[in-house]
């Protein structure tokens, strides 16, 4: 089962990684000012990561695919890392739609 993990970064703020069971980081946060902000941001996650119109599916400027994670109010809620094609891009989809509803919340901050 994939896991939240809340950390504070070197300017204080809170970010989460969302992991998958095998430890791999399969979306990450924008920084939130305060604990409950970051909280309110993994809610979100759980909710929107079902619905694959919230996922925008992008290309670096290097040709690596990668998706955000949006809200329904089209604010970016979570990031992909790269990948080294569309296929393993929608794999990283699918781990986020299959780990996020459950995924337990691990506070390292």
């Amino acid at each position: 089962m994939g896991k939240f993990e809340i950390k504070k970064d070197k300017s204080g703020q809170f970010r989460f990684n969302l992991k998958a069971s095998n430890g791999q980081i399969i979306l990450g946060s924008e920084a939130y000012t305060t604990k409950a902000a970051c909280d309110n941001g993994i809610a979100s996650v759980r909710k929107n990561s079902q619905e694959d119109a919230r996922y925008e599916r992008n290309t670096a400027k290097d040709g690596s695919p990668y998706f955000n994670l949006k809200a329904s109010n089209g604010q970016v809620i979570g990031k992909s890392e790269m990948y080294s094609s569309t296929a393993a891009m929608e794999n990283g989809i699918a781990s986020v739609k299959k780990n996020a509803p459950e995924a337990a919340i691990e506070d390292n901050s």
